[in-house]
């Protein structure tokens, strides 16, 4: 029987492992934490019965992505909760962009700037299937979808600033550069607008839905799945090199470039370590989580039935916040990512108890704090917030690490976003998932096709591996 070994067991790594398993591959998973999950975890943070998520929370991707759709995790207990209202965008002026599933009530909603927002996402959402097949490969591939790609490829490679130009209004301008800002990169880059696209239709094709318990029941389902095909999960392993690793006929490593680095030694290719040492992290994340009495207040209406809101302002202001941060400053009003996921998923809230998932973007390896201007950014658009707060827990930029070690600088994307890394990473490569060592691959979010809870990253690093073991 042919064997492999997983090193970590974030979504990727239990994503390559049941790749593997399900071809008949004695599968084992080693995972340094005492729990599974890397980024997809969920928990009590702050009061007794809140779950918080850790990290990722809205799965767009996950619920999308061609691996995860494919296993069927609703049966092994993951349930798609949606809000009402999947993202909405305040402004100062007390308005508020929102998007739903529904592109037809959206572009509604954006008045004026609606057909424009319907002309560009329409046929990006009725496509998305055939684009996630080809956007969450490695770049250098045969398409299966080329016409779909021809759509979606000229657009993405414009930065999400001139892409905002498309609509005239505020509030579509926002809308669009807050999605985009999850690329955590300066939206005047080329290719930023391609993290916004994706993000958006997907939403508009699928919603940016919750799972219901919190994100930690996806990586449940992974681990029921994979190990009712015969793999195993080990806990608390820590790994410090290759040679501490049992002798089997592939490993899959879900770790950072740099890490691999340190534990292949003088096993890996010079090339390769060096582009593994080049790798670059991106801007880290500030989170906060809080106890909140009633839910957020916000101004507009919308905002209190949206699962995400984006608060950060006009497409202007965002744009100088995230170029402030990429160049090591942490600005007066940073870009905050607000979680309500208490609105589609009650089970997460005690009585009017509510927990409230919030981050800010912040430079790589900040080690300020960050708390009262994430506060503040909230209390701008729902006054009478701080009151509401009972209770909080923060997780600095610097805590990131012992948390995932993959989590570089506070970089919960592992890797920057830069027009280089968009197109090839962890290097520039035929099959990105090979480590020039023999059988050892790289399966995390450092490679195509990046960050996200959609598994994409596993399941083609063991696709490759796979490929190699047939021959």
């Amino acid at each position: 029987m042919t064997t492999a070994v997983v090193v970590g067991a974030g979504p990727n790594g239990l994503a390559a492992a049941v790749t593997l398993a399900a071809e008949g591959v004695a599968v084992t998973v080693l995972e340094a934490a005492d729990t599974i999950g890397g980024g997809t975890r969920s928990g009590e943070r702050t009061r007794p019965g809140l779950i918080h998520d850790h990290c990722s929370a809205f799965h767009p991707l996950g619920v999308g992505s061609p691996f995860l759709r494919g296993l069927g995790l609703e049966r092994h207990g993951v349930t798609w909760r949606w809000a009402e209202v999947d993202l909405a965008h305040p402004l100062d002026s007390g308005h508020a962009a929102i998007m739903t599933r529904s592109l037809a009530d959206t572009a509604e909603a954006l008045g004026p700037d609606g057909p424009a927002w319907r002309r560009l996402f329409g046929p990006l959402a009725a496509r998305f299937d055939d684009l996630a097949e080809d956007l969450m490969r490695p770049l250098i591939h045969l398409p299966r979808h080329p016409l779909a790609l021809a759509v979606f490829g000229p657009a993405a490679l414009l930065p999400a600033t001139v892409t905002a130009r498309r609509w005239t209004g505020a509030p579509a301008r926002a809308l669009f550069a807050g999605v985009a800002a999850h690329g955590m990169h300066p939206l005047g880059r080329p290719t930023t607008s391609a993290i916004g696209l994706m993000l958006v239709a997907a939403g508009h094709r699928f919603g940016w839905p919750v799972a219901e318990g919190g994100s930690r029941a996806i990586t449940d389902a992974l681990a029921a799945t994979l190990t009712a095909r015969g793999g195993r999960i080990e806990t608390g392993v820590r790994v410090r090199s290759l040679n501490e690793l049992p002798k089997a006929d592939a490993i899959l490593l879900d770790l950072a470039p740099a890490a691999i680095a340190d534990i292949a030694g003088d096993r890996l290719p010079d090339r390769v370590r060096r582009a593994y040492r080049r790798y670059r992290h991106g801007p880290g994340a500030f989170k906060v989580d809080l106890a909140v009495d009633g839910g957020i207040p916000w101004r507009n209406l919308d905002c209190r039935r949206a699962g995400t809101v984006h608060v950060g302002g006009t497409v202007e202001e965002i744009a100088d916040a995230e170029h402030q941060v990429h160049r090591g400053r942490l600005p007066r009003r940073p870009f905050v990512l607000v979680g309500q996921q208490y609105l589609a998923d009650p089970t997460r809230s005690v009585g009017g108890l509510h927990p409230v998932w919030a981050y800010a973007h912040v430079p790589h390896g900040y080690d300020g704090d960050a708390t009262d201007l994430i506060v503040g950014q909230i209390e701008r658009f729902a006054p009478g917030f701080l009151e509401r707060i009972v209770d909080k827990v923060v997780i600095r930029t610097a805590d990131w690490p012992a948390y995932n070690a993959n989590c570089v600088g506070g970089d919960i994307a592992t890797g920057a976003n830069t027009v280089r890394q968009v197109l090839f990473r962890p290097r520039l490569a035929l099959d990105p998932y090979r480590t020039g060592i023999p059988n050892v691959y790289i399966c995390s979010a450092a490679t195509p096709p990046g960050a996200g809870v959609h598994g994409m990253c596993g399941h083609n690093a063991a696709l490759s591996a796979l490929r190699s073991m047939r021959r």
